[in-house]
């Protein structure tokens, strides 16, 4: 008789499906069992699953679900703080669907339906030597929500000052070019931008462009005059719109730049919620030069606690920062592709903070410019995860040790 008993669960919104086989593939249930994605489906679920191992005396029980988002976090949670699951040992694998996918690929011709995904499920538990997955450690999962909320709050604005970008360029052809403040999205840039037409630019007495200048560069900015020649020789070899397309334009830029304060905005809201809850961490990231609440608090909130980790190599794996391998016979490809796989917030996280360190420290600069000076395309963005990577080791020795960071020669890089 079977001591084990696997249980594959396809998550969806409403509806989960679960199949239920033994050690040796045999389905032990035969129809799929589905149940509703709330507190009641999860309870009936769990009454099946006990009445299931008592009747075939069972003493593990094993879990397996895909990671979709938040679909498998209650009920991931509910069954692992279950006393009633307790006497039969269960291991719960939160498996990536990229990992399912490709085991999936091994069945040839496979239909998609939820029976079938959570038979397969089931079986990538039983051999697809996936490891078991932790329950969601509650410390780190509240700064976590912000500093992932972060990250998609900075893409959102990213795109949002590309298609101003694109927008300012019809406008004022010349000027993403020949911008001559040194933040195109300044407050004295945008005041430029959004107040007056190449034309007008053009036409208005020298005099009067410096003082609107002075005005909105609230008398910090260094040569007024040498700003104000560079718009107008910007301005009369701009091309002009047409007085309709113009307006179409300056309204879509309006609500684009509305839409860049507004998440700039909650960007330096969560930025200080983000600092606020770092404090209750005991850490030493930001002791390195250039790392600071934000970027020690998206390292933290996604690695959790270091423990987990055996070593750094493992931190570099599940960050996804591990390069693909290519050999054949007596060759090895040198030049090959980061994995497409590992926690794409955590990854972020560390080249954004390599960006900052390569700036601020010396061991981290002069291993940035050596890998830029390697290869003659993509310098920088090599450069930049190569040096995250580089930083892995330090940042997996500080959270383990909570040692001071101390700045080494560069002759050990």
């Amino acid at each position: 008789m079977s001591s084990t008993l696997i249980v594959g669960i396809d998550i969806s919104s409403e509806l989960n499906a679960a199949s239920f086989i033994d050690e040796t593939g045999n389905r032990l249930v035969k129809k799929t069992f589905f149940f509703p994605n709330d507190l009641d489906g999860a309870q009936q679920f769990l009454n099946f699953t006990i009445s299931l191992a008592q009747q075939y005396n069972i003493s593990s029980i094993k879990f397996g679900m895909e990671a979709t988002s938040h679909y498998a976090w209650h009920l991931h949670t509910f069954l692992a703080s279950s006393l009633e699951l307790a006497p039969f040992n269960p291991l719960f694998y939160v498996i990536n669907l990229s990992i399912i996918k490709s085991f999936k690929g091994a069945y040839i011709h496979l239909p998609k339906t939820d029976s079938i995904d959570a038979a397969v499920i089931a079986e990538c538990v039983r051999f697809g030597q996936v490891k078991p997955t932790p329950l969601p450690d509650l410390r780190y999962a509240a700064l976590q929500k912000l500093t992932r909320m972060r990250y998609h709050i900075v893409r959102s604005l990213v795109r949002e000052k590309n298609r101003a970008l694109n927008l300012i360029s019809f406008k004022f052809s010349t000027y993403p070019s020949e911008c001559p403040f040194s933040n195109i999205f300044g407050k004295a840039s945008l005041a430029i931008i959004e107040n007056f037409t190449p034309d007008d630019i053009a036409s208005m007495p020298l005099d009067d462009l410096i003082d609107f200048i002075v005005k909105n560069g609230n008398n910090r900015l260094s040569d007024p005059t040498q700003i104000a020649k560079t718009l107008k020789a910007a301005a009369n070899r701009a091309y002009r719109l047409h007085h309709d397309l113009a307006e179409a334009n300056d309204l879509a830029l309006s609500m684009t730049l509305e839409n860049i304060r507004f998440l700039e905005s909650q960007l330096k809201k969560l930025d200080g919620e983000i600092s606020r809850q770092l404090k209750a961490f005991s850490q030493t990231l930001t002791s390195i030069p250039g790392i600071g609440d934000v970027l020690a608090a998206g390292i933290i909130a996604e690695i959790g606690d270091i423990k987990r980790f055996n070593n750094e190599a493992a931190v570099a794996k599940y960050a996804g920062l591990i390069w693909n391998k290519y050999q054949s016979g007596n060759f090895n490809a040198q030049d090959t592709s980061l994995v497409k796989c590992g926690d794409q917030y955590l990854r972020y996280y560390l080249v954004e903070a390599a960006n900052c360190v390569r700036v601020h420290t010396v061991r981290f600069k002069e291993y940035y410019n050596k890998k830029y000076r390697e290869v003659p395309k993509h310098q920088h963005k090599r450069a930049l995860v190569l040096t995250a990577r580089r930083l892995i080791p330090l940042i997996f020795a500080m959270l383990s040790k909570g040692q001071i960071y101390q700045e080494r020669g560069v002759a050990s890089i």
